[in-house]
């Protein structure tokens, strides 16, 4: 595609050819985080860039706190894939779609730099305010894709973006010891925890069978609001934390 303005201050244009309309929607409604999971920023932002690779983001933050946008906010960029939210979807319409650039889980889960999330944290903050994004519809791609994707991992500083102003957060109740489920557990109890994660908006089956998907579900929970141990295992501090995000929702206020 041709040049474009930048629609955030930091932003520099470098566009992607890889990109559509928004299907169904007038803006977008949430904020969705990746990491590139490559070595370098410049080699991923290449690659979103290559007609070839069938993938894009609207923004791309490197290491040095530099921002890329390649993909006007009101099309439709090819970054979460098969996916999944609050019954909808066709996340692609839905959302913005950020890279971090990281290397991730493969590199052993590098920091990210406090220039990089500082750049990362003004340009979320001027979209959610440009498109009135709810905190809790800032989300990780492992939330849209559990299991089938990890990013941006539990070494994303969640918390440092919540006290900015962005995301959804609460303190995460601390480890201890108390009941749990696990894969293979059955029964109501299990019901209830399928039936508050897909409250929050997980795609989770609702039958009381700790199955696969479960897992993954709450691994992916724990990933962005538990992190200190990711394991799929329902603990009690999985289940008080994944509480009192419920309740701090504004429909319960």
């Amino acid at each position: 595609m041709t040049s474009f303005a930048a629609e955030c201050r930091l932003a520099e244009v470098v566009p992607s050819p890889n990109f559509g309309e928004r299907i169904g929607v007038t803006r977008p409604d949430i904020l969705l985080l990746h990491y590139t999971g490559m070595p370098t920023g410049e080699g991923a932002q290449a690659w979103l860039c290559n007609p070839e690779s069938q993938v894009s983001s609207h923004y791309i933050v490197h290491e040095d706190g530099r921002v890329v946008q390649m993909v006007p906010e009101d099309r439709r960029a090819w970054h979460a894939g098969q996916s999944s939210w609050a019954g909808e979807t066709d996340i692609n319409s839905r959302s913005i779609g950020i890279e971090i650039a990281n290397a991730g889980h493969p590199a052993g889960l590098p920091d990210y730099p406090d220039r990089q999330i500082e750049s990362l944290i003004e340009l979320c903050r001027e979209c959610v305010e440009r498109h009135q994004i709810a905190p809790e519809r800032v989300l990780a791609h492992s939330d849209v894709a559990p299991v089938r994707k990890v990013d941006p991992g539990e070494n994303f500083p969640w918390s440092k973006l919540h006290h900015a102003g962005v995301g959804h957060w609460v303190e995460p109740a601390p480890l201890g010891g108390g009941r749990f489920f696990q894969r293979g557990d059955q029964g109501q109890p299990v019901e209830a925890l399928q039936s508050m994660l897909s409250f929050y908006g997980y795609a989770i089956e609702i039958n009381g069978d700790y199955c696969a998907k479960t897992e993954g579900v709450v691994a992916a929970f724990q990933r962005h609001f538990r992190p200190v141990k990711v394991d799929g295992i329902a603990d009690s501090s999985t289940i008080e934390t994944l509480h009192r995000l419920l309740t701090s929702l504004p429909r319960f206020a």
